[in-house]
């Protein structure tokens, strides 16, 4: 299939340094598809509020993803740009903001994330009466589920649809819950929501055990990944670094060593797109293969580090794989 004219772009001009690694990780990732192997995509940073979702959603929906690891912010604010995109507050010089400029901003309620302020009244309070009811719901009918799975419900309920301010098609959160995708969640009640459950909780309104723990997420995501790797390997495309990552790369070394599930399989292809110090020790800014020693990948699984920002690697790495 001939490519397109992002992807043309790309492998006629991307030659060198991590112009050159983003073309071969792109390739990889292809390939890696090709063979008939899944993909795991983890999201760290802000990358809804990034409005990474214009891209990821198609990537979901063609079935480019079949599991994701993210933040509990990530999660969230998509849904957030969803029903709330118009009331988004720009601020082109945050580089220059004084403490006071920051102070005015929480004034306002707008909470920001480099140069953009989340509108805390129309995001935040705009989803909390009705995942309230989703959560109040479940206990009542002594139901438990994970944090991703009562934010699918509460897309599939309609009861947003009277706040969209974006097309539905540029959810990523939306095209997942269309399909079930498996989400993992790791470190959930650090987010705006978790904080939210947690005061329901504090207040005796809510028990903590009516939403799934890390713990579960852990053995759900232990089930999967040998379910899944049984014909076929998973490969591992990290956005950012952090929990989103950490989490489920863990899984291997943990069926490997604690489990004694000796015939488990490395991850079968690995990149991260990462703008952090390179560093041994750091998890965000450690080369792959420091992951050999802790036995996440293997001698020769394809590894590529892209050195850059992730919001403008990924989009191009997802034009590519989407021949656009």
């Amino acid at each position: 299939m001939s490519k397109q004219p992002i992807s043309d772009f790309i492998e006629k001009y991307f030659l060198h340094f991590n112009a050159a690694s983003l073309v071969d990780a792109a390739k990889g990732y292809e390939e890696q598809l090709n063979k008939g192997n899944k993909m795991l995509v983890s999201l760290a940073g802000a990358m809804s509020t990034a409005e990474l979702g214009k891209i990821f959603a198609e990537m979901i929906r063609k079935d480019k993803v079949q599991i994701i690891s993210c933040t509990g912010a990530n999660l969230e604010e998509d849904i957030m740009n969803l029903v709330a995109h118009s009331h988004y507050k720009r601020v082109p010089n945050y580089r220059d903001l004084t403490p006071q400029d920051e102070w005015d901003l929480l004034l306002k309620g707008l909470n920001r994330v480099t140069d953009t302020c989340i509108p805390e009244e129309e995001a935040f309070r705009r989803l909390q009466k009705h995942v309230f009811k989703i959560w109040q719901d479940a206990e009542e009918n002594e139901e438990r589920f994970f944090p991703h799975e009562f934010m699918y419900k509460l897309l599939l309920s309609g009861v947003l649809e009277e706040y969209y301010e974006i097309d539905l098609k540029d959810s990523w959160m939306y095209a997942a819950a269309e399909k079930n995708l498996p989400i993992v969640c790791p470190g959930w009640e650090d987010s705006t929501m978790g904080n939210i459950f947690a005061s329901y909780v504090l207040k005796g309104e809510l028990k903590a055990s009516t939403v799934k723990s890390g713990i579960e997420y852990m053995t759900f995501l232990s089930d999967w990944y040998t379910e899944n790797t049984q014909e076929n390997g998973i490969g591992f495309f990290q956005i950012g670094g952090g929990i989103a990552g950490d989490f489920p790369i863990c899984v291997v070394p943990m069926l490997y060593q604690d489990m004694e599930r000796e015939d488990t399989p490395f991850w079968s292809y690995f990149c991260q797109i990462s703008d952090s110090t390179t560093s041994y020790g750091s998890y965000s800014g450690a080369v792959p293969n420091e992951k050999i020693t802790w036995g996440k990948l293997d001698i020769d699984t394809p590894k590529f580090i892209i050195e850059s920002d992730a919001t403008i690697v990924a989009p191009l790495i997802f034009a590519y794989l989407l021949n656009m």
